[in-house]
Order: C-alpha cells, then sequence, then structure tokens
C-alpha cells in the first residue's frame, strides 16, 4: 500500500515538472520557436483548435515563425486568434502564408519575464508541495488503520521527502535554464 502512494505521488510530481516545463515554453524569449504559439486556440468552423492543427507552423529564421494553412480560408481566423492572444505580435498575412516576426526584448520586458518565470517556477514548486501534503495524508491514514507499521509510515514519509527535493529541484533547474535563455542577448 505504502508503495502504491509513493509511485502515485513520483508519477503526479513528474507530470507537475513536465507541465511547468511546457508552460515555460510558451514564455516567449528572443527566439522564434514552434511551440510559441501551442497555445494559441483559432475559432475554425465553430470549434477551437490549436494552430499547428490548421497548417505548417515552421521557423525558418531564428526570428521569425512562418504558419502556411492546409486551408487559405481559414488565413483570416488564424490571423485574428494570433491578435488577440497575449504574444504581442503583429501577424503579416500576405495571402498565402502568416509570418510573425519577434522583435528583439528590451531589457525592461526581459525582466518582466524573467518575473513571470519566476512566479511559475513558484506555482511548480507549490503544486509538487501539494502532491507531498496529499500523499503524506495518505501515509498517515494507512498507519491510523493499522495497514501499515510505523517504522514502515517513517521511512515511506523520508522517501516522499527525498522524492519531493528531487522534483523540486528539477523546478529549479527548469526555471534556471529558461531564465539564462530570457537574458541571454
Amino acid at each position: 500500500m505504502l508503495k502504491d502512494v509513493q509511485a502515485g505521488a513520483k508519477d503526479r510530481m513528474q507530470k507537475a515538472v513536465e507541465a511547468l516545463r511546457k508552460d515555460l515554453q510558451a514564455i516567449r524569449t528572443g527566439r522564434a520557436s514552434a511551440s510559441l504559439i501551442d497555445h494559441v486556440r483559432v475559432e475554425y468552423h465553430g470549434s477551437p483548435m490549436p494552430v499547428n492543427q490548421l497548417g505548417n507552423v515552421t521557423v525558418p529564421e531564428s526570428r521569425m515563425i512562418v504558419i502556411q494553412p492546409w486551408d487559405r480560408a481559414a488565413l483570416n481566423a488564424i490571423e485574428k486568434a494570433i491578435q488577440k492572444s497575449d504574444l504581442g505580435i503583429t501577424p503579416s498575412n500576405d495571402g498565402a502564408v502568416i509570418r510573425l516576426i519577434l522583435p528583439q526584448l528590451t531589457e525592461q520586458r526581459r525582466k518582466d519575464l524573467a518575473k513571470m518565470v519566476h512566479k511559475r517556477v513558484e506555482e511548480g514548486r507549490v503544486a509538487i508541495r501539494n502532491i507531498r501534503r496529499d500523499a503524506h495524508d495518505e501515509i498517515r491514514k494507512l498507519e491510523k488503520s493499522k495497514e501499515a507499521a510505523e517504522d514502515e509510515a517513517r521511512r515511506a514519509t523520508e522517501q516522499l521527502q527525498k522524492t519531493t527535493d528531487q522534483f523540486i529541484a528539477e523546478v529549479d533547474k527548469a526555471g534556471r535554464d529558461k531564465e539564462a535563455e530570457l537574458m541571454e542577448v
């Protein structure tokens, strides 16, 4: 039973770290990346769809993203969705493709984005701590109901703390990597 609790907590912590990494990828740095527009949803034939399901998304240059829709009727919808998003990029539509040219980040914008990274990293730490708390409560319940011995529960709690520390270190590393990428000129 204790191993199931630990395995479940470890799996949930891994998912929290993956979610944070995916979230950090969406933060715009000085370089173009197709993942920047992954969260942009386009209203197409009455349902919201990701941009990458409506056309080819390529990065021909380090500061440009090109979207070539499979259906030209989707061009205007994609353009409007990008304008409404929080990217802060104005799309350029030439009738066949949409080009997104990433401007150089100012020092102030870099600092603002670094603050956003810190906030998201802290949210990731909190998520991992919440998972630890839930697993710890499960271990206590098992101990109180006599399904686990006291020393087994203590060892499981210590192992849970080691796992938590490991995943928090991963979250911190992801944050440091993203911040270094942001501050790179």
